[in-house]
């Protein structure tokens, strides 16, 4: 009995130890949500790097259509220098610009088509000596010389004169514009009662070719006459030749009256 006390003893005397093992803990619940959050975004740049792959294929396959549409006009692509050159787009002073030059250009077409016109008609009739036509920053001046048109002091055509203005006028009446008609003269004093002064005698042979203008088909709503008498001299009045060449009469048409006229025409 006594062994077994002892025995029994013993084993109370045993300490039972236990082995405490660490055992680690799983990440946190939010890694996992992070997780699939960066497979998401991986997924979406994904998404976006195929699509813009399949846009670029597209738009080469669309240069490549164009080139061939336009033969040797090439298409820039994207990416080149030519493909990121940028014209300038007209601003509204250039248009502005673009729009006088225009209008400038027409004006003198049909200046020269002026000129042109009644040069055929004094060369057909041989009138070089005594019909002239000059295109100056004034307009188209035509100039007939008193000698073709009238007698010495006088202000009633000659048969010569009247021909030539009735072929004149059959120019001029295709032509809508304004046209003056002025009378000049040399710096002799004229002897007559009926014309006092050469004002008066500038004056009414302007009227007189003026008047057969009309009569010959031009507008009367077209037509103005001046006289100068003896003060826009074209040569000397110290010599015979040059007081001949002072005593005519000018048709004139102004650069400035068609200018009018044509950007009234152009606005439109």
């Amino acid at each position: 009995m006594a062994g077994n006390d002892e025995e029994s003893g013993s084993e109370k005397k045993k300490v039972v130890k236990k082995q405490i093992i660490n055992v680690t803990e799983g990440a946190p619940a939010w890694m996992a949500t992070f997780a699939d959050l960066v497979t998401l975004l991986m997924c979406f740049f994904v998404l976006l790097f195929a699509m813009s792959t399949t846009q670029q294929e597209t738009y080469k396959e669309l240069v490549k259509s164009l080139r061939s549409a336009l033969g040797a006009q090439a298409v820039p692509e994207s990416g080149t220098r030519e493909g990121l050159t940028m014209h300038p787009v007209p601003s509204e002073k250039t248009e502005d610009h673009q729009s006088i030059d225009e209008l400038g250009g027409m004006i003198e077409k049909e200046l020269d088509d002026i000129v042109s016109e009644i040069r055929e008609l004094v060369l057909f009739n041989k009138l070089g000596g005594e019909v002239s036509v000059t295109k100056t920053e004034a307009g188209v001046v035509i100039t007939m010389s008193d000698l073709l048109l009238f007698s010495a002091g006088g202000t009633q055509l000659s048969p010569k004169g009247l021909e030539i203005l009735e072929k004149v006028a059959s120019v001029l009446s295709r032509l809508a514009y304004h046209v003056k008609i002025r009378g000049h003269t040399d710096s002799e004093p004229i002897t007559s009662s009926t014309y006092p002064s050469n004002w008066e005698l500038s004056s009414a042979r302007a009227s007189t070719v003026a008047r057969l203008l009309v009569a010959n088909g031009v507008s009367p709503f077209y037509i103005s006459a001046e006289g100068y008498a003896q003060y826009h001299p074209v040569a000397t009045n110290d010599t015979a030749q040059g007081r001949a060449r002072n005593r005519r009469v000018e048709i004139v048409y102004e650069r400035d009256s068609i200018a009018r006229q044509f950007e009234g025409m152009y606005k439109k």
